[in-house]
């Protein structure tokens, strides 16, 4: 499998979706596509196991069986209710849960792909994968640790993988006894463990929750890989069964149990991989269940046509961002989402800073994930960058938090003129330079290249009254000329920040 890795951010090229397949990239699908066109593609083609199908592969409708709340609020209303999670800009990911036994290894065999898809990717049968839950036992997991990590690296909230494909619930569920406080020697129900620690380190809390693909529910539904064959793509007999059925006595009695067992949390229910089993009417089910819970943010990938609040690019960051719409791009540090023993292939701490920067610049979120070993315990590789990260943001927080995207654009690159993209289409050529933040009386300019005296803009649609570096901390004001519609500022010999120097604008 190739990797599901970001090319180097001082690459020639932008990150791009090297997504969780060998072979196809998913961009290649749009909102657009009908659901019944969806079905056709998942019955009939190959495709390999990944682990979030890209938001843009998920149709979406207006007509839906059930109002959600994103059909019926007032902008003002929306604008209130999103207000905290735009603000937040950085979170975590947490993918944790009885793959992490395995690690990636199978019968002495290193298995392909992501490490939480080795159900899947192994073709491992149902008793044999539970089994494995007698051996998870992760006395070193620590929920004040976990919370501490994520704020210490500057995040602002933490979605956990609640359930995976997989079917394993990391939590105390009584819909279901294949769980980790009934299942395991382990006995504890780590979400609520980390709710309390949230609550106590002024975290928000989120919940992935696979509801559409379990591969252990009888009933539940699986994308294809390999010989796994039609209509419903399984590979072992006891997975066979109703998917109405498997909702309405799994999935949905779960989800009651995540909305209401954890006290205000959680604030984010992040869904996953939707097939055409999940109708607009099965969907309905869940939409009215969400609409409980009025301030509840949810994504893109319900299924049954439901748009939800966010867009949800996977292991690339969008050219342009997605203009008028919510989005949070979700990415590895390394090339998997859940533990592999063996993937060392770790991003630099100057990638992981600049994917933040440049989501930032484009009005979206970055959600960065972890992947606890079987015994809790999160690689010390994830932790060195999560603190570098955040020492960064201890000084130039300013310029992520609560800011708007660039009042410019061409500081990100251009689309070519002559190149061509997979599609067909021109290439996006990444610029490397510079990026932009902005509040209503700042404008923030991350320079990753250090620029030889002076920083020039041609035009400023903002009157700019003065500049200083934000990591002096004495914020002398830099000499500031202004030049037709445009400014340039006078700065120092070298950069005070290896990776990106922050020059603010004071405007008016």
């Amino acid at each position: 499998m190739s990797a599901a890795r970001l090319i180097g951010m001082d690459s020639d090229t932008i990150p791009v979706p090297l997504l969780h397949r060998e072979d196809m990239s998913l961009k290649s699908a749009h909102r657009s596509i009908a659901i019944a066109t969806a079905a056709l593609l998942l019955a009939s083609c190959a495709l390999p196991s990944f682990a979030q199908v890209e938001g843009e592969r998920v149709a979406i409708s207006s007509a839906h069986p059930i109002a959600a709340i994103q059909d019926t609020e007032t902008p003002a209303q929306r604008d209130a209710r999103m207000a905290w999670w735009r603000d937040a800009r950085f979170g975590m990911f947490i993918h944790w849960g009885l793959y992490s036994i395995p690690a990636g290894t199978w019968d002495g065999k290193q298995i392909p792909g992501i490490g939480e898809w080795i159900m899947n990717r192994a073709s491992i049968p149902v008793a044999g994968y539970k089994a494995l839950a007698a051996q998870f036992n992760p006395t070193s997991f620590n929920a004040h640790d976990i919370v501490a990590l994520a704020k210490s690296a500057g995040m602002k909230y933490i979605v956990i993988t609640a359930k995976h494909h997989d079917g394993f619930a990391m939590f105390d569920s009584k819909a279901d006894p294949f769980n980790i406080v009934a299942a395991t020697p382990f006995h504890r129900d780590p979400i609520r463990e980390l709710a309390e620690e949230c609550r106590k380190q002024g975290m928000k809390l989120g919940f992935y929750y696979s509801q559409d693909q379990d591969w252990t529910a009888p009933g539940g539904a699986a994308y294809k890989t390999g010989n796994h064959d039609l209509p419903s793509h399984h590979w072992d007999p006891a997975q066979d069964g109703d998917f109405a059925t498997y909702l309405h006595t799994k999935a949905i009695p779960q989800m009651k149990e995540l909305l209401t067992n954890y006290g205000d949390f959680p604030v984010v229910i992040w869904f996953d991989t939707p097939t055409p089993d999940m109708t607009p009417a099965l969907a309905g089910e869940i939409v009215a269940l969400l609409n409980q819970h009025p301030n509840l943010i949810w994504n893109n990938r319900l299924g049954g046509g439901y748009k939800g609040d966010t867009e949800t690019p996977e292991q690339y960051i969008p050219a342009q961002g997605y203009p008028g719409r919510d989005w949070e791009a979700c990415m590895t540090m390394n090339d998997t989402w859940g533990y592999k023993s063996y993937d060392n292939n770790f991003k630099s701490t100057e990638t992981l800073l600049r994917n933040l920067i440049d989501i930032a610049s484009k009005g979206g979120n970055y959600l960065l994930n972890i992947g606890p070993d079987s015994k809790g315990v999160v690689p010390p590789a994830e932790v060195e960058r999560l603190h570098q990260v955040g020492q960064w943001l201890a000084v130039n927080g300013a310029s992520i938090y609560g800011t708007n995207s660039t009042l410019f654009g061409p500081e990100a690159g251009s689309f070519s003129t002559t190149e061509k993209d997979k599609e067909g289409k021109p290439k996006f050529i990444p610029s490397w330079n510079w990026r932009s933040t902005t509040t209503a009386d700042k404008i923030y300019i991350e320079l990753f290249t250090w620029p030889n005296g002076s920083f020039h803009l041609d035009s400023v649609p903002r009157t700019v009254a003065s500049a200083y570096l934000l990591a002096d901390p004495k914020h002398k004001p830099l000499k500031v000329t202004k030049t037709g519609g445009g400014v340039d500022i006078q700065l120092p010999a070298k950069a005070l920040d290896p990776i990106a120097t922050l020059l603010v604008l004071n405007t008016k």
